[in-house]
């Protein structure tokens, strides 16, 4: 019997990661001090620079060497690390450990984006995972008595597959599985880098999803999508994505289920903004709206739950500008449901509004809008509110699950 694959906690990968992510952070704080320092110079007086937020003379001569030295040493230290992982003893072959899998995906949300970009290691590639197995979809799928009906699952910002199980005392929950089990499908839980764009996200779930539906070994009769938080956004998103791009898998699309989706944003993302036009307006705070700007685009596309690239005029993301989104419906011919959670008990239903789950407001995990060109039209049946219950909580709650039961099962 072949021995299971040992979950690692490290990769040979970690140490280039780990100096990427140093190398980055050395120039981000110079570049804030250097702002800081041109902020002093103007208030006394002296003569400004080329740039904005830049120094001249033997100061800006400084700050320029420690960008230059910093972004050198960290081009050798990654490229000597490279090639110092081929002599490093080599890990067993095995998937990160829950512990290590958490920290990417942690870090992901923050900064995926430039993760990705820099092609660090840390970032997390879209995955399809079936029983803690990663797919591949570029052959024929051999998986006996799979059945017609696929259930896909998609986690929200910051988290990964494996944190839709939850522990409760002796009690374990998996909506996933659980309602697959009932559905009689099989379900594939979505793992991907939450800081890129919710439409990145979207498309290449599409692309990957089409590819799936090729592989699997018998034909697909039935989709549920299914998702929690951003992972709502993203799977609408590669709705879209499929439609526009004229793909087949749509066509065996049945349910699509958000919990606790921000379909029309979430306050602490406007609230950040706002953090960074403030800081941006004061002379001697300007500098540290650097440090604002370092949340990843994925945080920044729940401003308003911007599910697509299509607007109208583009613009700088972390300005301070309206929703310019392009009205999305919900798919046509879908049977769609949505839960919203709120802290607030049943009787309070101002504080239910104020409160939300603690994270999204009730009428935006309800697709509610005042704007009827952006009302999500979820049929009133189609729809559960749970109270006293948390964003966290809806992965736990056994109220969900029979929720979700009564309305597919």
């Amino acid at each position: 019997m072949t021995k299971p694959a040992i979950p690692q906690h490290l990769r040979r990968s970690d140490l280039r990661a780990t100096a990427q992510l140093l190398t980055l952070a050395t120039r981000q704080v110079a570049q804030v001090v250097e702002g800081m320092h041109r902020a002093v110079f103007d208030r006394i007086g002296l003569p400004g620079a080329d740039a904005p937020g830049r120094t001249r003379g033997i100061t800006g001569l400084v700050y320029r060497s420690i960008d230059g030295v910093a972004a050198g040493v960290g081009i050798g230290a990654e490229a000597l690390l490279a090639g110092a992982e081929r002599w490093l003893p080599p890990a067993p072959d095995g998937p990160d450990s829950p512990q290590r899998l958490a920290l990417r995906a942690a870090l992901n949300g923050v900064m995926g984006d430039r993760l990705a970009a820099q092609g660090n290691p840390l970032a997390l590639p879209m995955q399809l995972v079936h029983a803690g197995t990663v797919l591949d979809t570029a052959t024929r799928l051999t998986l006996p008595g799979a059945p017609a009906r696929l259930l896909i699952v998609l986690h929200g910002l910051c988290m990964n597959d494996q944190q839709w199980t939850a522990t409760n005392g002796t009690d374990v929950t998996n909506h996933g599985d659980t309602l697959a089990q009932a559905m009689g499908a099989t379900p594939l839980f979505v793992r991907y880098n939450t800081g890129r764009h919710i439409s990145d996200n979207g498309r290449e779930l599409a692309a990957q999803l089409e590819a799936l539906v090729r592989a699997w070994p018998v034909p697909v009769t039935q989709i549920t999508l299914m998702g929690h938080s951003m992972g709502g956004l993203v799977a609408r998103s590669a709705v879209f994505a499929a439609q526009q791009a004229r793909l087949a898998w749509p066509g065996q699309l049945r349910h699509l289920v958000t919990l606790g989706t921000p379909h029309h944003g979430a306050p602490l993302e406007r609230a950040g903004q706002w953090v960074h036009t403030l800081l941006g307006a004061l002379p001697h705070t300007a500098p540290l709206a650097t440090l604002a700007r370092l949340r990843s685009a994925g945080i920044t596309d729940l401003r308003f739950g911007q599910v697509s690239d299509d607007t109208p005029t583009p613009t700088d993301r972390f300005a301070h500008t309206d929703d310019r989104r392009q009205p999305l419906p919900l798919p046509e011919g879908v049977a769609c449901f949505a839960m919203a959670a709120t802290l607030a008990g049943q009787r309070s239903r101002v504080a239910e509004r104020l409160l939300g789950d603690g994270l999204v407001p009730l009428r935006s995990a309800l697709g509610q809008h005042d704007d009827p060109a952006h009302q999500l039209a979820f049929a009133p049946d189609h729809q559960c509110v749970l109270y006293r219950t948390g964003h966290l909580g809806l992965l736990s709650s056994p109220a969900v699950t029979a929720q979700l039961l009564r309305w597919l099962a």
